[in-house]
């Protein structure tokens, strides 16, 4: 228990400084090699990502994760570390870096990336990449995390996450272990362009959301227009337990976010569950007309 402690509170200490920047965590494969395809695009939407504003989170090692770190560079790259036996060392860009962070836990590691990251980007990998992949989901289809965009992306023409997808379709969907809505939590694409679109363009106009009881405050950057205000009432009043969608300032106990305190919000009390269509409304609001 203490060990545990030790390794979150170094993981806050090193996030501390960063906290006003977004971050995607990239996983994939340790083993992928430097001249593969899928290296190379995990590359180029890690600094396609850094233009965009964002840092990036890798577990560290070599493979995808050393691409992911190249490609944003050390300063705007974080490395979160695991102690195994063998094939886990730093890669070269984060190696020796202050925002490199040690783990002997799986599950503080895991506790970290959910915490920190803001998108999530999967490219193909093995046990670990598909732990991480499908943790994240549950977490998300369940209402224990918030809600973030999650890419499965891989390198032209590949087709790993192509069958992963049609393996959920044909064995969960049509067994019904799954709901249609569940598939709108991710999004799968052979293109480092759309993915990187994906993970920016969720924060367009939507920028956070805080539960206080059975109120949902949805922070905006901007306020919907009435027409878009009226149009989302009518396609997402399922999402609602009572009520209708109110646009206003932020609710009383959101004032100890100081910094988030003159920002307009959407208010409503939802039913906790279907939050397939609760990204949907997210996507709405994006590409909501604005003031």
């Amino acid at each position: 228990i203490n060990r545990t402690l030790k390794e979150l509170r170094g993981a806050n200490n090193s996030f501390g400084p960063y906290q006003h920047r977004r971050k995607v965590a990239v996983y994939g494969s340790a083993r992928t090699a430097p001249d593969k395809p899928d290296f190379l695009a995990a590359e180029s939407f890690a600094a396609k990502m850094r233009d965009r504003g964002f840092m990036i989170i890798t577990g560290a090692g070599d493979g995808i994760m050393g691409a992911a770190n190249k490609g944003a560079g050390r300063r705007d790259s974080f490395g979160l570390n695991i102690n195994l036996p063998f094939e886990q060392s730093a890669n070269d860009t984060i190696d020796g870096d202050i925002k490199l962070v040690a783990f002997n836990y799986f599950f503080t590691r895991k506790l970290t990336f959910v915490k920190e990251s803001d998108g999530i980007a999967l490219f193909p990998g093995g046990f670990g990449t598909m732990d991480e992949g499908f943790e994240l989901l549950t977490l998300i289809q369940t209402g224990k995390s918030i809600i973030i965009p999650i890419v499965m992306v891989e390198a032209p023409g590949g087709k790993y996450w192509a069958s992963w997808k049609a393996f959920l379709e044909e064995h969960l969907l049509a067994q019904g272990l799954i709901s249609p809505e569940d598939f709108h939590l991710f999004k799968v694409t052979d293109s480092v362009d759309e993915a990187v679109e994906e993970i920016a363009s969720f924060y367009k106009v939507f920028h956070s959301y805080r539960y206080v009881r059975e109120k949902l405050s949805i922070r905006l950057k901007c306020s919907l227009k009435p027409a878009a205000l009226e149009q989302l009432q009518g396609e997402f009043g399922d999402l609602l337990k009572a009520g209708a969608f109110e646009q206003r300032r932020a609710l009383r106990e959101e004032l100890n976010e100081p910094a988030l305190a003159d920002m307009p919000r959407l208010v409503c009390t939802p039913h906790r569950r279907k939050f397939g269509r609760f990204r949907q409304l997210i996507d709405f609001i994006n590409g909501a007309e604005t003031f």
